[in-house]
């Protein structure tokens, strides 16, 4: 029995330092030049030489300001700040490649859900269907004061999420049939009126009325990304993810969290396989295991323990300033990214010890939390097989040291071992990002929730649509 082809996706920020604080000073590193169209091409490029699905960026409306309450802590070693708009980046990458996909961020609570559909569609026209929406809900309390709003509590953040998402599925596949477009030269009609719909939405969260002012793009609804780990925040994944994101302490929590998502996959009514899992892992790599071992140690070196604390502040939600450094994590309560907590809560150390605030700080400073996978071509290859195949995941979310090095060392080292082994694609499949990874068509399958919306769908009815619109008085 064969294998299952692993994927990656390198997964980058628009700022200075994402998951490796304090790693841009290391000699050769260009994460200063991310204000750069260069530098994102360039980073596009190398990407696209590794056969990796997609370049995953990620954001955050905000600022890591939990630390010793005040963001001087993340803008000394910039943490995440200052961070610039991920969107952008999705049209400057497809520019310079043929097929790699783009993930760009973007937050539920911060933009409409009516012109964020239009921004969906007009990077989906223009990457020619390579755009995947990792929706996020937020966890920065910074961000709901900047915005003027206030947090609302873990779970409500995804009722509101569900509703944005219907408001989306209405306009992106909805409004406009397949045959509304008619391009008649001769009659000089572009479209049939009565093939575009508006719809007529009012919930608790949001009222739209009013067709989706795009022509249908080749995916209609970008891939959907997600990485809701908590119990919430996994059902509503479940409902609506194409790629879940997680990030394990520990490859036994790894195979825990990938059978809780195919679960999940089963009660919303998929089928366990509808979604790709990405596992969060920063893989340093060199021609020896040797070299690996002192290029890991030699980074490692650079990196901030302030913007460790910093950025773990934030994960968690809660100033970890106020706790002994080798306190054990598992009384900490957070309304944030409950699930890092849940993690590091049941399970050990390597030498079977309760997670101590030292233990994590040590952990984040290559990559955060995630996995870190240490060697030469073979070892490092070896070790991504084991966790792939232990865990039952998909794919590498592979997070960096240094920028564009330790991505630049995975596509010399690693992908050619594994394409040697049989376990990693040699050639792109053709077609938009979601047939790619799935091998299906460009358009989400029957059996997601968004399919319901279509016209003939369950909830497409006359009076979510009609095809005059509010007439003035």
């Amino acid at each position: 029995m064969s294998k299952k082809i692993i994927h990656f996706n390198a997964f980058e920020m628009n700022c200075i330092s994402h998951l490796s604080p304090g790693l841009w000073r290391y000699p050769g590193d260009w994460a200063l030049r991310y204000k750069d169209i260069e530098y994102w091409q360039n980073l596009s490029q190398i990407a696209e030489k590794g056969l990796f699905d997609a370049i995953f960026i990620a954001d955050v409306i905000g600022v890591y300001d939990l630390y010793k309450g005040s963001d001087e802590a993340a803008l000394r070693t910039a943490l995440q700040t200052p961070v610039n708009d991920p969107v952008q980046l999705a049209a400057i990458g497809a520019a310079v490649t043929k097929n790699l996909g783009f993930g760009i961020t973007a937050g539920v609570p911060f933009e409409h859900p009516f012109p964020f559909a239009r921004r969906l569609s007009t990077l989906d026209h223009l990457t020619k269907g390579r755009v995947g929406w990792n929706i996020v809900t937020g966890y920065l309390p910074s961000a709901n004061r900047s915005m003027g709003s206030v947090e609302a509590p873990h779970d409500e953040r995804y009722d509101q999420a569900d509703e944005y998402l219907e408001v989306l599925y209405r306009l992106l596949e909805g409004s406009w049939e397949d045959d509304a477009v008619i391009l008649n030269r001769e009659t000089g009609q572009f479209a049939d009126p009565a093939k575009i719909h508006h719809i007529i939405h009012h919930g608790k969260y949001y009222d739209v009325e009013g067709i989706h002012i795009c022509e249908p793009s080749i995916q209609r609804t970008p891939v959907l990304f997600q990485a809701g780990n908590s119990t919430r925040g996994m059902k509503f994944a479940a409902e609506n993810a194409e790629a879940i994101f997680i990030a394990p302490p520990t490859k036994e929590y790894a195979k825990t969290a990938v059978k809780n998502v195919r679960e999940a996959l089963i009660r919303a009514g998929r089928q366990p396989d509808d979604a790709k899992i990405y596992i969060l892992a920063t893989v340093i790599t060199d021609q020896t295991d040797a070299l690996a071992e002192a290029k890991y140690k030699d980074l490692l070196s650079y990196a901030s323990e302030e913007g460790s604390l910093v950025i773990n502040s934030g994960w968690l939600g809660t100033d970890l300033s106020q706790y002994d450094l080798d306190a054990p994590l598992n009384k900490i309560q957070s309304n944030a990214i409950r699930a890092q907590v849940e993690a590091l809560s049941n399970s050990t150390t390597e030498d079977g010890r309760v997670w101590t605030l030292r233990d994590l700080i040590k952990l984040s400073g290559i990559g955060c939390q995630g996995i870190k996978i240490v060697g030469g071509a073979k070892t490092a290859s070896d070790q991504i097989e084991e966790l792939i195949d232990y865990s039952g995941a998909d794919a590498i979310n592979l997070g960096y040291a240094t920028t564009p090095g330790t991505h630049a060392d995975v596509v010399e080292f690693v992908v050619p071992e594994l394409q040697k082994r049989g376990r990693y694609q040699t050639e792109y499949a053709e077609g938009s990002l979601r047939h790619k990874l799935f091998g299906k068509g460009d358009r989400l399958p029957e059996n997601h929730r968004a399919a319901k919306y279509r016209k003939g769908g369950e909830l497409w009815s006359v009076d979510d649509y009609t095809n005059t619109g509010r007439k003035r008085a």
